[in-house]
């Protein structure tokens, strides 16, 4: 059985992920030679609307892998994930197996 507040991140983790897939279609479209992007911050705050800048290598690295997720330094959940990647701009954190990895597979809008 979900927790609800493991599913709620969850969730909000999702949108926030899909909004920046939107993000990266219309720099595709608007921008052909785009090197860079400003997408959202991926933390399970559905409130948080800090934002930040990433080349497009970057973001196409890790949405490669379902598990993966932006967030603004400090915004993770050490019960629900780990930080894999830090730089001053961004964390990249997995989510940890079970029921958050499962969530975080299900809800990949390039799955």
């Amino acid at each position: 059985m979900t927790e609800p507040r493991t599913r709620k991140i969850g969730e909000n983790e999702a949108l926030f992920r899909s909004v920046n897939e939107q993000i990266e279609e219309l720099s595709e479209t608007f921008s052909v030679a785009a090197e860079t992007m400003t997408i959202v911050c991926e933390c399970g705050n559905r409130e948080c609307v800090e934002q930040f800048e990433i080349s497009v290598r970057e973001y196409e690295d890790i949405r490669a892998d379902a598990s993966l997720f932006f967030v603004v330094p400090g915004h993770d959940e050490d019960d629900l994930e780990r930080v894999v990647r830090r730089t001053d701009r961004y964390w990249v954190v997995s989510k940890r197996e079970g029921e958050p990895a499962r969530i975080a597979r299900d809800t990949d809008p390039r799955n």
